[in-house]
């Protein structure tokens, strides 16, 4: 899908815009990726087998673990990610299968999660896309709540859920989701158009359909083998499902609809840079979607130097938290 494009009144001829414009074909970084991949299965084993026999070990030591499962959180989402957009991996089917094992193990419906977000870059900030933006209809306490419980792990259990939608009759499912989208803007119509012509695929719905039932498969043969200590699991999967839910929209939190991509890029410390997966750069990601990750620093360095202005907006986790203070605005 086409990212998002800004109209402009005259042509910008400036070298940042030829640098932000310029084709760029990069090649995967395979190494990068792999060291990723390998770091994240190693993760789901821990997860999946090997913590529950450890807490019968240690006990209460071994809840430590925790930790770098959670940190992981946006590494996992990020090759997830970078399946959607067919840069994890070269080959298109191979790429495809290892997103979709990802997905199988975050409890994630690929097809509807990669749908979506290819909707999002042709959409962005369109009325459907604005989940931090009061509809002024909900009474505003009301829609408070839902707000931050949405950021609290609200949308990650959505997700999870959503599959469940392909167990009932299509015309039923078509129904509510074009109720639930709606087709307010001047794209509304065509958005709510390809949701429901999604919504309604016969292939696509059994694909979700065995992939969540893979997925119960697995989360529910770990929690048999947690035993006793199921609670340690479900609660990291939560934590996990808190930071998808809190970044999901942070990049387009509050964003006015002049701003370029509809996005903003952050500051974050180099260490998280890898773990992020560069998520920090999103409206350079925008920009360049088919572009892979591991590209975007430099391209920010580019920007910069040719700007003489910092690519950066503010710190990434200083506005994860921002969101929290009121709901966002369309400018």
């Amino acid at each position: 899908m086409d990212s998002q494009a800004c109209a402009t009144a005259e042509p910008d001829t400036s070298e940042a815009a030829r640098v932000r414009r310029a084709p760029r074909q990069v090649a995967i970084d395979r190494r990068a990726n792999l060291t990723l991949l390998t770091l994240v299965g190693a993760a789901m084993v821990l997860q999946f087998v090997a913590w529950p026999f450890l807490l019968r070990q240690w006990g209460v030591a071994a809840l430590g673990f925790a930790v770098p499962l959670v940190v992981l959180a946006p590494t996992h989402w990020g090759l997830i990610h970078e399946a959607i957009h067919g840069q994890l991996w070269p080959q298109r089917r191979f790429n495809e299968a290892l997103g979709r094992l990802l997905a199988i193990a975050y409890l994630l419906p690929f097809d509807a999660v990669r749908f979506g977000h290819l909707m999002h870059h042709r959409f962005t900030r369109e009325p459907y896309d604005q989940p931090d933006v009061h509809d002024g209809a909900t009474p505003r306490a009301y829609a408070r709540v839902g707000y931050t419980l949405r950021l609290l792990g609200g949308l990650y259990l959505a997700e999870m859920a959503l599959p469940l939608l392909s167990f009932l009759p299509a015309r039923w499912t078509c129904r509510l989701v074009a109720s639930q989208i709606g087709n307010a803007g001047p794209a509304g119509d065509d958005v709510q158009r390809l949701f429901v012509g999604f919504a309604g695929n016969p292939e696509r719905r059994g694909r979700i359909r065995r992939d969540w039932l893979l997925s119960i498969v697995l989360h529910g043969g770990a929690f048999y083998l947690y035993g006793v200590w199921w609670p340690a699991l479900a609660v990291t999967m939560y934590l996990r499902g808190v930071w998808l839910s809190m970044a999901d929209n942070l990049p387009h939190y509050d964003v006015s609809l002049d701003t370029p991509q509809r996005a903003r890029n952050f500051r974050v410390p180099v260490v998280w840079q890898g773990l992020l997966m560069n998520h920090h750069l999103h409206q350079l990601h925008h920009r360049h979607p088919t572009m892979p990750w591991t590209a975007l620093p430099s391209l920010a360095r580019e920007l910069g130097a040719v700007s003489a202005s910092q690519v950066e907006d503010e710190a990434y986790f200083s506005a994860a938290l921002r969101q929290f203070r009121r709901f966002g605005r369309v400018h």
